[in-house]
């Protein structure tokens, strides 16, 4: 669909929606402050979808509509910024810039792809490694970019074998996306949900609680996605031959050592990293807050005498517009809930439906949300609040219903454009890459397989850790 065709198609479908939810006999039972949050998501949705406008600036702009109309005061808009979430993600890329200055990614890279000896094994330990990346650098951009060396040393190589280059070029955005559920910094669309779900249903999900429910599908979905994407972009011959990767190839992609002896800089983040992940599991313990923790990993990090990176240069790769689009957003939903325009929407769902076939749509609907929307934390925005919602009505924890929608929302690997991880590793001067056509073999295969197994955990699993299916 072209950009104009896409544009002129929002901009009917807005104006249709405005012009129905203005005649006052229309939709009885809605009252004026509904209404006006309903045209602004409308709106906002709408512009998402179908125009090259920043989402960012949709998002602030839809925020303020909210606020000079009266539907939510000023200081809840201004006053997301100032929430813990926010604030746990500031701090948490102040230590991923602390991260990417010792070159301990490289190092970890090196003494894991370095055991690898068939392709098999190279594909697992890859996977592994990227999986681990979650904890240390917050939003799936980030950690494609401190991956992206990584995979032009496994690049060179394997010159002489093209399809698997290809192959680890699917691998790593894949698996970076779908593993990102594994924490609560992994990408802002978990820390919206966490908003949502508090504003709205009055569950509150902290560190501890969604490492522990989503770090075993992180490991099944990335395992399992590793598996399709070697099935599905390599032969059988290719998978014969075997690999070694030694620790001097990944060197020539890497400024600092990846053997020999640590440095005190790499000794020191070591120790202040598996402090600060510890402290974040360890929750339901000390009962310190995870952002308090960050920050304190934060100052210590960009401390003159034992930090390892300037405060001021660990800002500048702070992703701003995200953390704004992540305030405007918990606004617009702090909105839908309290003007029960949230509740209005989903009122005519049909009854009797069984919580597991409630599920499969929610999930359904959510992997294919990438197609329409992508941004992943737009899509959190849109659907999580609805979901919400909707799950009172259908007798559904609101806590398994969120979970599942963010769960399936992180597949978006079907087009090259669907997520920034997937577009930078699409575009590599003198590296063979993966076409569109590639992509769509492997979504063909994955998502149902992922959507499949999202479904399996929320009906399965969540409930034997604590997350029952229903109310």
């Amino acid at each position: 669909m072209t950009l104009n065709l896409r544009l002129t198609t929002a901009l009917c479908v807005a104006l249709s929606l405005c012009a129905l939810l203005a005649v006052p006999g229309n939709f009885p039972g809605l009252d004026g402050e509904a209404r006006l949050t309903l045209v602004v998501f409308a709106l906002a949705t709408c512009a998402w979808i179908g125009t090259p406008i920043d989402d960012t600036y949709i998002a602030l702009g839809a925020g303020l509509a909210l606020t000079v109309t009266g539907v939510i005061s000023s200081d809840t808009l201004f006053g997301t910024l100032g929430d813990s979430t926010v604030w746990l993600l500031i701090c948490a890329f102040v230590l991923a810039a602390a991260v990417a200055r010792t070159g301990l990614a490289g190092r970890a890279a090196a003494f894991l792809v370095g055991g690898a000896r068939t392709v098999r094994q190279l594909v697992h330990l890859t996977t592994a490694a990227l999986v681990v990346t979650a904890f240390a650098v917050p939003a799936t951009s980030g950690r494609a970019a401190l991956a992206l060396p990584v995979f032009l040393a496994l690049a060179k190589a394997l010159a002489d074998r093209k399809r698997l280059v290809v192959m680890l070029a699917v691998l790593f955005p894949t698996v970076i996306l779908l593993s990102a559920v594994a924490t609560l910094i992994g990408a802002g669309a978990h820390l919206i949900t966490v908003s949502v779900l508090w504003e709205a249903a009055g569950e509150r999900i902290g560190f501890t609680e969604w490492l522990l429910l989503g770090l075993p599908l992180a490991v099944a979905s990335s395992h399992l996605a590793a598996e399709a994407v070697l099935l599905t972009t390599t032969r059988r011959t290719d998978r014969r031959g075997p690999v070694h990767i030694t620790a001097e190839e990944i060197q020539r992609h890497s400024d600092t050592p990846v053997t020999g002896p640590w440095t005190q800089a790499e000794t020191r983040w070591a120790l202040l990293l598996g402090t600060v992940v510890l402290l974040w599991c360890c929750e339901p313990l000390h009962r310190v807050p995870p952002a308090v923790v960050a920050l304190i990993g934060a100052i210590v990090a960009a401390s003159p005498a034992l930090g390892t990176v300037r405060l001021k240069d660990a800002l500048k790769t702070m992703p701003w517009s995200l953390l704004l689009f992540m305030a405007a957003t918990m606004a617009m939903g702090v909105a839908l809930a309290d003007s029960g325009a949230a509740k209005w929407l989903v009122s005519g769902l049909p009854a009797g439906v069984t919580p597991t076939v409630f599920l499969a749509v929610v999930i359904a609907v959510s992997t294919a949300a990438h197609l329409v929307l992508q941004s992943r934390s737009a899509r959190s925005s849109v659907l999580v609040p609805l979901v919400v919602a909707a799950s009172v009505g259908a007798g559904v924890n609101p806590v398994a219903a969120a979970l599942a929608s963010t769960a399936a929302a992180g597949f978006c690997h079907t087009l090259p454009a669907s997520a920034k991880p997937v577009t930078l590793f699409a575009e590599i001067p003198g590296t063979p890459t993966y076409t569109p056509r590639d992509l769509l073999r492997l979504s063909a295969v994955l998502a149902p397989l992922t959507a499949a197994l999202v479904l399996l955990f929320a009906v399965a699993v969540w409930p034997l850790l604590g997350v029952p299916l229903t109310r």
